[in-house]
């Protein structure tokens, strides 16, 4: 896939080189260094071709990382393969700088011999690399060590390993959910979609299946059609969704169940989106009258559309104001607002609202006259939000885990399901 991976900082030194195919010569490092790191006008553009040669490159702090190929590859996959290099240096040591770079070159050339073989990706999980390679260089392991390291890496399961063991057996799933919106000043919703995902956190003994089952309203029948409709309310409509490797797929389409062997720790067990039957958790309404070209009066009133046994938390609304505005004067019924004249911006916070409730703020905006008569484009107004539950109404239905060699069942252990809601890009235009 890629044929050579250099990493540069700011001077255009090279830090780290690895060359994995012939046809990348010592000439292409330097190619990046003039073409890029000292180029006179900024790159913008995370792929360049020189001379035939394609580079992408991300930069972190000070550093550059390129991966280097004369063959037409997928760039998407690229860019993914070279986030995980980042992530796993970060898990390796902390954070990626030039110092921590050069004093750990040995265990990132180590690193990169198990994580890319001839061009291609081969274990970019943290975890595996974490069991044969340590900060302190390979041990040599006995032949038990080896062949549990062996079966890990080339076996069904190389997400966990044998022999796990806690005193309390715990499972934790995080629903996180960010709603995106776009609204118009008559109300209209312009666009919508939640973006979530499912965060676990798994503290189980052994090798356990766990399985639970989600309320979408994908339903297949024996041939792979979509099912006639027996939908509930309570269904949601996932437009795509994407897995972890430890989920059996063949599962999800058959038995409509989210199956896995969960890996050890904390990890992202699915992302989805969907785009209808949104539950919107605030609607703002704006309000702005221009009086005169001195002054402007705005009114914005937020009301909250949940449960009133809810309460939301950690909001901020974002009230734009002109390039020309000399002062602002406040009104607001809850929360602090203030004007922040570096961001143009009037800064409205709340700590804590419940829910079908409604708050408002006035402003008097004074304005310096100016001779352009380019008109105020009204950037829209801005939210930030935190609610305890899932806008798109995902719900976990049952969660239940079977350790059959352990003996321990689904009762002995603790289970824990929670709900998230954050704004995405909230804006109402005004």
């Amino acid at each position: 896939m890629i044929g050579g991976l250099f990493c540069y900082n700011h001077k255009g030194e090279v830090l780290i080189s690895r060359v994995f195919r012939d046809d990348i010569g010592r000439n292409a490092v330097d190619a990046f260094r003039v073409n890029i790191i000292h180029a006179r006008q900024q790159v913008r553009s995370p792929v360049t071709n020189i001379a035939r040669t394609s580079f992408f490159h991300i930069k972190r702090s000070n550093l550059w990382l390129a991966a280097v190929t004369k063959q037409n590859v997928n760039a998407s996959m690229v860019f993914e393969f070279l986030l995980k290099v980042v992530e796993i240096f970060q898990n390796y040591f902390g954070k990626i700088s030039e110092e921590n770079v050069k004093n750990n070159f040995v265990l990132i050339y180590e690193l990169l011999d198990e994580i890319v073989d001839f061009g291609y990706p081969q274990n970019t999980d943290s975890g595996i690399l974490k069991t044969f390679i340590t900060q302190q260089g390979v041990k040599s392991a006995t032949k038990e060590e080896q062949a549990a390291i062996t079966s890990q890496v080339t076996g069904q399961i190389g997400w966990r390993k044998e022999g796990i063991k806690y005193r309390r057996n715990e499972l934790f799933l995080d629903v996180m959910e960010y709603v995106n919106l776009l609204m118009s000043p008559q109300g209209q919703v312009l666009s919508a979609h939640v973006a979530g995902k499912i965060q676990m956190k798994s503290y189980l003994s052994g090798m356990p299946e766990c399985k639970f089952g989600i309320n979408d309203k994908i339903a297949m029948d024996s041939k792979g059609k979509p099912a006639e409709e027996s939908k509930t309310k309570s269904a949601i409509a996932i437009d795509d969704c994407q897995f972890h490797q430890c989920v059996k797929l063949s599962k999800f389409e058959s038995e409509h169940a989210i199956s896995f062997i969960p890996p050890d720790g904390e990890n992202e067990l699915m992302r989805y989106r969907t785009t209808k039957d949104i539950s919107l958790p605030f609607r703002v309404i704006p309000l702005v009258r221009e009086v005169g070209r001195a002054k402007l009066e705005v009114k914005v009133v937020v009301k909250s559309n949940f449960k009133p046994s809810l309460l939301a938390q950690k909001i901020e609304i974002r009230i734009p104001t002109p390039l020309n505005t000399s002062g602002v004067q406040l009104i607001c019924m809850k929360g602090k607002a203030k004007y922040k004249a570096s961001e143009n911006a009037i800064v409205w916070k709340i700590k804590r609202m419940g829910g079908m409730k409604e708050s408002q703020i006035s402003a008097e905006i004074e304005l310096l006259t100016t001779d352009t008569k380019k008109k105020w484009t009204r950037p829209p107004i801005s939210m930030n939000f935190e609610v305890p539950f899932a806008p798109s109404g995902f719900k976990v239905r049952y969660l239940k885990v079977f350790e059959p060699k352990l003996n321990y069942s689904d009762h002995d252990v603790i289970k824990w399901v929670r709900y998230i809601g954050r704004s995405g890009l909230y804006e109402t235009r005004c």
